[in-house]
């Protein structure tokens, strides 16, 4: 059984939609990202998000309604499996609310469309038309008659009626302006741009004959013709819009022309445009302007000229040049929403002649091939702490042509360095102080080291200064403590003293010194008590109100020594003390260090608490108790100060060593807790429960809140090297860094050793009219994402694969190399050269040479490593090279049912993903007895599917992908009775993505014996998405599968769409009526999100307790 979750949600922008829907005072902008809706509102600086929700589909069209009984508008959606729905919003829930929903009603039989499905409604708001089937539009009235008969409802979807028109493929359509808009008589009139069965273009109006039905039966419609155009239309012509009033009519845009239709009057102007262009999208600024995007992301202003209200012309002007639009939104006073599929959506503002960029919003799809630079770990370490994506660093092929770039992907919390304090080794501690009493920030740095202290001092311009002394404090030792405390003082601690000092004179008022043979090993303070732990045998309490007066002290003996201690800031006379044997913490009163409670934390009596903090992360909760033992394993419980009882214990493990954990301040009196080892990690609440995420903060020892004047909300963050002040961000989410290429980045490999990326692009340029494409082969560097060389491929020549790889070189034994395949455009000879191989290495000065290729009759679509070996995926076969004193031979090749589109090489087992035929598994067998090698099939997924990617997931199983957003997972029953059941590979799951995979990364990583599932391979997107695919232990896979049914019950989608009719398999030869051993890890996430009575309703009949099933869900929430 298996596993998905979503890492990296989809950034791809096809649909947005500006309207009053939020409230019936202000605009805001829908915009569509595949399955998931955002609304945002405009601001001075731009878009600022408000609400977020997925939706049960691809969302293919958004259309905006208003009913006469609504005060805002309501929202119209469509999605790829035929539900339409209309949804307003709940302003006392905030929440979308479905209004109605419908599912398609149309032809069955039809044929798709061929262009994409197309929503429109007429300007007079009577009725609304649906393009989802060549030849077909369906037609919703959106005036029909309420109950009561006398009463007209306005804006709300009527009964859907399908109307056949000859017209198959319409390229675009548009309702035209009425010139009579009071007029009801007055039929709506749909332009239509179609082309024929010849392939010319033409061009035709129909108005819309609608008759309502009687009780029970739905009305009738049909499109007449009104309007022909006798003039030939441009073959390039992709769009009609609509002219208002006072102009009326409709303009044609072509790729070389533009052309004016007034369809009453008989009459059109066409002008040719400077330069021909290919037009993707427009928007509509006022009565005579709009706004153009074309191919190349050039956006254009077009103007009407009007004399008397007849258009006699136009001007046509270029503004600049931005990502490539699939839509454009104009919002108000100047800005533009320009979304994106292939490059980041941007908020530009018009100017006269120009544009500027407002904000941009981060978009990776499509990702067209990504790589795994490392797990958490570098190059030759093991990762042997329990699994999270955060620990992963994905590095993604994105974006097309000038918007191609390279992303670095990593969900976790991120750190934003703001400055660097330079290099520092063997820092132990840090603290920061404030130097006046009125002083609302920190402006002191404690830094302390293994037998000294430095402080340093920040103006309010973020100017730094080293003190030589100050205030009384002892800086030729290490300091365990420092802190500001009341009365305008400061208190130290070192190993041999506790010294309490005055804020404004820095003389000494009060000094504890440690006695002989002994030393101060930890200290823990608040506002009144400070703890010491001598030697960890003995704690004592100093009165911090009294001048260090001794309140109390307490031995416990060599057999009991102190692993750990923290005297509370939020309980005040609360005292944690952890010890080295027992596996157990106790609660004390710090005043008279009598015991309140024992709490032990593991069921491992060899356990070693090593830090603890009590404090407050979840408000309107009981504080709760971190607990960090030496094994890498955080225990968490909250801990009740009244009956001195702790509650809903969970365990998380962070790494192989202990953890050390900080408060950091947030507001409403709330902590976040920076835990410190090998990943670092931010502790936070969210949604009432404990979220763990890692820190994009690499081998960070120490950390403590700075909020400084210059750098307010920052921290500062010692590392083993060096000292430096930054931003963290106080949730987790997806960090992306971006190297523009400015080409399509096809394909890519990552080296550790070379630290280098190898990276196939194909670069689009416009000359003279005419597209020029050129394909490279470039190294860049890991660190700095630089280009360091290139290596251009000949003319007509494209890259299709690159691969790192181990080989055999007759100089240096195994060295690395990159592998290239290519393929040249179609050649009308049948023997000519299709493509080559083409072998890499990297020099010393970081160049690249060639070191052999090979032509072959093929594209070589795939590459991969056997055993030294190359393995090459071409387009009618399979074959295997092998390189000998630097030239590639071939030595075995698999004739393939259609076209291999991937390979997935385990051992000598090639699995072959076909592009029509799915997929086939084959053995590579040596020859023997003068032999030659062979490969022989030996196992094959006898189903069509469109297959789009492969990777091997576990012994004899194989993860698929196909064309139509499924994925499949089948498995080899090697140990079959008959030779047919050992050679039919079997479907063990599968469900519909609803986006369609470009490649499938296998992964590798242990998990520990209790885990729910175990990570195999991240699955990357065309719509930007990354997912996280894993296989569920099987003592797991009933009690998942029966939590996902019951949390599908409770958790509704807009629109009511079942879950399991949204995640059933469908492809153009079968539908499956729900997902098959697939549990979706977004759905069974939510169960998080159900109030306590709804969480113990879902559980009911599990066979496990609610606390059970949120332990294993928060668990599962953490792998990504």
């Amino acid at each position: 059984m298996a596993y998905l979750a979503p890492i990296h949600r989809p950034s791809s922008v096809r649909h947005a939609l500006k309207l009053r829907f939020l409230s019936e005072d202000e605009e805001c902008l829908v915009v569509a990202k595949s399955n998931r809706l955002e609304i945002y509102t405009q601001t001075n600086d731009g878009l600022e998000l408000q609400h977020t929700r997925a939706i049960y589909g691809k969302i293919m069209m958004l259309e905006k309604l208003r009913p006469a009984s609504s005060s805002t508008d309501h929202l119209f959606i469509g999605t790829d499996r035929y539900t339409y729905f209309s949804v307003s919003w709940d302003s006392t829930s905030r929440h979308l609310r479905t209004e109605k929903s419908y599912t398609d009603l149309s032809d069955k039989t039809g044929r798709d469309s061929q262009s994409q499905d197309r929503c429109l409604i007429d300007p007079s708001r009577r009725f609304m038309t649906l393009g989802l089937f060549e030849g077909i539009l369906t037609v919703l009235p959106l005036t029909h008659k309420s109950k009561k008969k006398t009463d007209p409802e306005f804006g709300s979807p009527g009964e859907p009626v399908p109307v056949r028109i000859p017209e198959l493929f319409v390229r675009s359509s548009a309702f035209l302006h009425s010139r009579n808009p009071t007029s009801e008589k007055e039929k709506p009139k749909l332009a239509l741009l179609y082309e024929d069965g010849h392939e010319k273009v033409g061009l035709r109006v129909r108005s819309l004959n609608y008759s309502a039905g009687g009780t029970s039966e739905p009305g009738s419609a049909e499109f007449v013709e009104e309007f022909r155009f006798q003039e030939q239309v441009d073959l390039g012509a992709s769009h009609i819009i609509p002219v208002p009033a006072p102009g009326y009519g409709f303009l044609i845009i072509a790729e070389v022309s533009i052309t004016y239709v007034n369809e009453v009057a008989n009459h059109h102007l066409i002008e040719p445009l400077k330069e021909a262009t290919i037009f993707v999208t427009w928007t509509q600024i006022d009565a005579q302007r709009w706004l153009l995007a074309d191919e190349f992301g050039k956006i254009y202003l077009l103007m009407l000229l009007l004399e008397d209200h007849d258009v006699v012309g136009w001007k046509f002007h270029l503004l600049g040049t931005t990502s490539r639009a699939s839509v454009l939104v104009y919002l108000d006073a100047g800005l533009v929403f320009v979304g994106s599929h292939q490059g980041d959506s941007r908020v530009i503002r018009i100017q006269e002649k120009s544009m500027e960029v407002v904000q941009t919003l981060s978009n990776i799809a499509p990702i067209l091939d990504f790589t795994i630079m490392d797990m958490g770990s570098r190059a030759g370490d093991s990762q042997t702490n329990e699994y999270s994506s955060g620990q992963a660093r994905l590095v993604t092929g994105s974006g097309a042509f000038h918007d191609g770039s390279l992303r670095s992907v990593r969900s976790g919390v991120g750190l934003e360095e703001l400055g660097s304090l330079g290099e520092m080794d063997h820092i132990t501690e840090l603290f920061a102080l404030r130097s006046g009493s009125h002083a609302e920030h920190v402006d002191m740095l404690v830094v302390s080291f293994i037998d000294e202290t430095r402080i340093f001092s920040f103006s309010e311009t973020g100017e730094v200064e080293e003190k030589d002394d100050y205030k009384g404090f002892v800086l030729n030792e290490t300091t365990l403590l420092a802190v500001n405390v009341p009365h305008d003082r400061l208190l130290q601690v070192t190993t041999s003293s506790a010294r309490l000092l005055d804020l404004e004179s820095g003389m000494t008022i009060a000094t504890w010194i440690v006695p002989d043979s002994q030393s101060i090993i930890a200290a823990s303070s608040n506002q009144y008590h400070l703890a010491l732990s001598l030697g960890g045998l003995e704690v004592v309490i100093l009165d911090i109100s009294a001048e260090l007066h001794v309140k109390a002290r307490k031995s416990f003996g060599p057999d009991v020594q102190i692993s750990c201690m923290d005297v509370s800031t939020i309980l005040r006379d609360t005292l944690i003390v952890g010890f080295w044997r027992g596996a157990s913490v106790s609660v004390l009163n710090v005043e008279t260090l009598e015991d309140i409670a024992t709490i032990r934390v593991s069921e491992d009596a060899g356990a070693i608490p090593r830090s603890v903090l009590l404090t407050q992360v979840l408000p309107a909760h009981s504080p709760t108790l971190f607990v960090a033992m030496a094994d890498g394993n955080v225990v968490t419980l909250s801990y009740d100060s009244v009956t001195a009882s702790v509650s809903d214990r969970s365990s998380t493990v962070l790494g192989t060593q202990q953890a050390n954990f900080k408060a950091i301040p947030r507001e409403d009196n709330l902590f976040n807790v920076f835990a410190m080892c090998e990943h670092p990690s931010l502790i936070y609440g969210s949604e009432g429960r404990i979220v763990y995420s890692a820190v994009t903060a690499e081998n960070a020892s120490c950390v403590c809140p700075f909020d400084c004047e210059a750098y307010p909300g920052a921290i500062a963050i010692a590392t083993a090297e060096d000292l430096k002040i930054a931003l963290v961000d106080n949730e987790r989410t997806t960090h992306v860094q971006t190297l523009h290429v400015g080409e399509t980045v096809r394909r890519l490999a990552y080296s550790t050793r070379l630290k280098a990326f190898g990276l196939g692009t194909i670069k689009r340029t416009l000359k003279d009219g005419v597209e020029i494409v050129q394909s490279h082969f470039k190294l860049a560097d890991e660190v700095v994402f630089s280009e360091l060389d290139t290596f251009d491929l000949n003319e007509d020549e494209l890259v299709e694969s690159v691969i790192r790889a181990d080989m055999n070189d007759t100089v240096e034994g195994l060295a690395e190399r990159f592998v290239v395949g290519t393929a040249y455009l179609e050649d009308d000879h049948p023997d000519a050269v299709r493509g080559r191989i083409i072998v890499f290495e990297v020099t010393q000065d970081r160049m690249l040479r060639v070191v052999t290729e090979v032509a072959v009759k093929g594209a070589c679509r795939a590459l991969a490593m056997m055993d030294g070996k190359i393995v090459a995926a071409l387009i009618k076969t399979v074959v295997v090279y092998e390189l000998e004193d630097d030239a590639l031979r071939k030595i075995a090749s698999y004739r393939t049912a259609t076209a291999p589109i991937d390979i997935a090489v385990t051992g000598n087992l090639i699995a072959v993903a076909d592009i029509m035929k799915s997929v086939s598994v084959v053995e590579f067998e040596r020859g023997t007895a003068g032999e030659p090698d062979r490969l022989t099939e030996v196992a094959r997924h006898f189903q069509t599917a469109w297959s789009t990617a492969i990777a091997n997931v576990d012994d004899n199983t194989y993860l698929e992908s196909d064309a139509e957003g499924n994925l499949i997972v089948l498995r080899q029953n090697v140990g079959g009775i008959t030779a047919d059941d050992r050679r039919r590979l079997e479907v063990t799951s599968e469900i519909r993505l609803g986006e369609m995979v470009n490649k499938i990364r296998r992964i590798n990583v242990p998990t520990s014996k209790d885990a729910t599932v175990i990570p195999r391979a991240f699955m990357a997107t065309v719509d930007g998405s990354i997912y996280l695919f894993a296989l569920i232990r099987p003592n797991k896979q009933d009690l998942l599968m029966r939590l996902q049914n019951n949390v599908a019950k409770y958790v509704h989608s807009p629109g009511n769409v079942p879950f399991n009719k949204y995640r059933a398999f469908k492809n153009e030869v079968r539908e499956a009526d729900e997902p098959y051993r697939f549990v979706d890890g977004e759905l069974v996430e939510k169960f998080l999100d159900c109030p306590p009575a709804v969480q113990a309703d879902i559980v009911e009949g599990l066979g496990v307790g609610v606390e059970d099933v949120r332990g294993m869900v928060e668990a599962l929430r953490r792998l990504h």
